[in-house]
């Protein structure tokens, strides 16, 4: 009987054994481990990115606030434009938006906030008279010392912090708002801030920023 003649090719051709095809899973399963731990490794430095640049234009923005509200600072009759009590600076300053509303009390102070020490700003609403402003001043105050829950509404956070401190330019010197000196004279002619930032926000250590009166151009600086 003729049996059928096969070609080389057909006789070497055959399936993969049960140990080739764990072999080639496991390959498979390694190399899938390693794209996703390399996926996560590269959403982990991308969130850090995040947080890090997020961080660092809080800071920014808040400094940028710090300059404006004493930049816009202004005198209202029988109100005080500038304080600090060692706690909370309280600013009188002119509306952002619209002169015509009148003027708004803003307050810089820290409080444990989010289990840290953050660096906070709190701002009223606007008054036209010094009745309005008596209200809003002491409400800056009492934010400071011990917020309500409608005060903690009107804050922003802006930076963690270790402390901070201010010292007014009068007669030439930096010196402690808080000294003799320093009641004599209501507006200093320049202010100056000192931050010190935690580890591990991006810009820790100590920052330091110099407000000047506009009028007064680069003294102090």
């Amino acid at each position: 009987m003729h049996k059928p003649h096969l070609s080389p090719r057909h006789q070497n051709t055959k399936g993969f054994t049960l140990i080739e095809l764990m072999v080639a899973i496991s390959i498979m399963a390694m190399i899938a481990l390693m794209g996703w731990r390399a996926l996560d490794g590269m959403q982990r430095a991308n969130a850090q990115t995040q947080t890090h640049t997020d961080a660092v234009l809080a800071l920014d923005a808040g400094l940028g606030q710090w300059g404006a509200d004493l930049t816009a600072m202004t005198t209202l009759a029988n109100a005080t434009p500038l304080d600090w009590d060692g706690r909370v600076l309280r600013i009188t300053r002119r509306h952002s938006a619209d002169a015509a509303l009148g003027v708004t009390v803003v307050a810089w102070s820290t409080g444990q906030r989010k289990g840290a020490l953050q660096w906070l700003r709190w701002q009223s609403d606007p008054v036209r008279n010094v009745a309005q402003w008596q209200v809003a001043w002491q409400a800056a105050a009492l934010w400071a010392q011990s917020p309500s829950d409608e005060a903690r509404a009107r804050e922003v956070l802006l930076a963690p912090l270790l402390q901070w401190q201010l010292f007014y330019y009068r007669d030439n010197t930096w010196s402690n708002p808080l000294s003799a000196s320093g009641t004599m004279q209501t507006m200093p002619e320049g202010v100056r801030l000192v931050l010190t930032l935690p580890s591990p926000h991006p810009m820790a250590g100590t920052l330091t920023r110099d407000w000047v009166q506009p009028t007064l151009g680069g003294a102090g600086q």
